[in-house]
């Protein structure tokens, strides 16, 4: 089966390094019945950066606000599934690096015979890398 490559909306925001933030964050976005695609966290400059790949920006923002989130976005990048084989992820950054795209950022994870990742490249490089990957 082929790769399903679609564009998608995610937002960021800042937190506190240290425990309880993604899970007040998270905590929050599930009372108000958000559904997520992806979540990734990760430390930045002393920091932490939270990133939610969101279904509906617009409902999103909505429960972010309330909860007092305070989020930048929405903001594009690529979400990707397929049948796990040996070399998927070579083969994506490879079609990318041929048209000259620069990867941001690529989070992936195989589990069950299937994977997905998020890949994150430059505003203005978003369509490119969509085009270059024949996302639908």
């Amino acid at each position: 089966m082929a790769d399903t490559i679609r564009l998608a909306q995610y937002f960021k925001m800042k937190a506190a390094n240290r425990p309880g933030q993604a899970a007040r964050a998270l905590g929050a976005l599930q009372k108000a019945g958000v559904n997520l695609l992806a979540f990734s966290g990760f430390p930045r400059g002393g920091q932490a950066q939270l990133d939610f790949v969101v279904t509906s920006a617009a409902s999103f923002k909505a429960a972010a606000k309330r909860a007092k989130l305070k989020v930048q976005g929405p903001k594009a990048c690529l979400l990707i599934q397929g049948d796990d084989r040996r070399g998927a992820g070579a083969k994506l950054t490879g079609k990318l690096a041929a048209a000259k795209v620069n990867v941001t950022a690529l989070q992936a994870i195989s589990t069950g015979g299937r994977y997905a990742a998020i890949l994150f490249v430059k505003p203005g490089a978003v369509k490119k890398a969509a085009r270059a990957l024949g996302a639908r």
